[in-house]
């Protein structure tokens, strides 16, 4: 293995979350972008990345398929309703597919809680970018007490909701329940999603946490310690607030793109793209046998 071994990849989908992925991965040394995809040739996605060197086309997963380029990793920022069939096509091509749509149908993956575990499959769903804020802080509270219910509350910039996100939102919301559930151990779970037309706010989620036996100062800590671990890879991620008692548990975080790129406001696309790069580096650095689990 090289010291710094490099995965070919592609991107499925040039809108917001694309274009931002592929500034992302422009920036890393572990990945080497080899194809734009999208359906519009004249949308600004494409266009961009074609500003950028890189080869683009807007004749969808076929297209990617029948221009014979060698693809080790496919990121599918498209839509919820479009991933399946793009999941059957890149299947027998053996490339790492990681779904950035809240499809739900790939393992679910979040880097601070199970990358390890994750990457020894082929579909990775990356849930939600509420689900990637949220998450790491509700899985650890569960390692301390056993939650009788979870409400998460995401509060994101109109202007940072493409059109594929509005049409996602009842995918976003059941995906990101149902990782909250299997995180935390608890059926009881609620999401809610507002999209705020007001001046762009920074992204924000809010946790509720309902359990017996919570320990104030111990589970400040356990918040604290997972946002650090968020951090590494994602710097504009933050708690803001903990709230808690002996029953109840309130955190508030609020996520800030970094880098110049997008808006700060956008941490909504900021957060989810950046636990992809972190998933890709982390496989790259360290590549699976063949013969990984499917």
């Amino acid at each position: 293995m090289s010291e710094n071994p490099t995965l070919k990849v592609a991107i499925l989908g040039a809108g917001l979350i694309g274009v931002d992925l592929l500034h992302k991965i422009d920036q890393s040394p572990f990945l080497d972008c080899v194809m734009v995809v999208g359906r519009d040739s004249q949308s600004v996605g494409l266009r961009q990345a074609a500003a950028m060197g890189l080869p683009t086309t807007a004749g969808g997963t076929a297209a990617l398929l029948e221009s014979g380029r060698h693809v080790d990793l496919v990121f599918d920022a498209s839509n919820a309703d479009s991933h399946a069939e793009h999941w059957r096509l890149l299947e027998p091509t053996g490339a790492l597919v990681v779904d950035l749509t809240p499809h739900n149908s790939g393992i679910p993956a979040v880097p601070t809680v199970n990358a390890v575990e994750a990457l020894t499959g082929r579909h990775l769903s990356l849930i939600s970018c509420g689900g990637q804020a949220a998450v790491p802080i509700l899985h650890t509270i569960a390692q301390h007490c056993t939650p009788e219910y979870v409400e998460v509350v995401s509060i994101g910039a109109s202007r940072s909701a493409g059109r594929a996100t509005r049409l996602n939102l009842d995918e976003y919301i059941a995906t990101t329940q149902d990782s909250v559930r299997a995180f935390t151990g608890t059926p009881a779970a609620k999401v809610m999603v507002n999209v705020s037309p007001a001046a762009p706010p920074p992204f924000r989620v809010t946790m509720t946490v309902l359990a017996a036996g919570i320990d104030p100062g111990a589970v400040r800590d356990l918040v604290h310690s997972a946002a650090r671990k968020v951090q590494a890879f994602a710097p504009g991620y933050a708690v803001t607030s903990v709230d808690a008692t002996s029953d109840k548990v309130i955190v508030a975080v609020e996520v800030s793109s970094v880098g110049g790129r997008i808006p700060a406001y956008a941490g909504n696309l900021d957060i989810i793209n950046a636990a992809a790069i972190h998933l890709a580096e982390t496989r790259a650095a360290s590549p699976l046998t063949e013969g990984a689990a499917a």
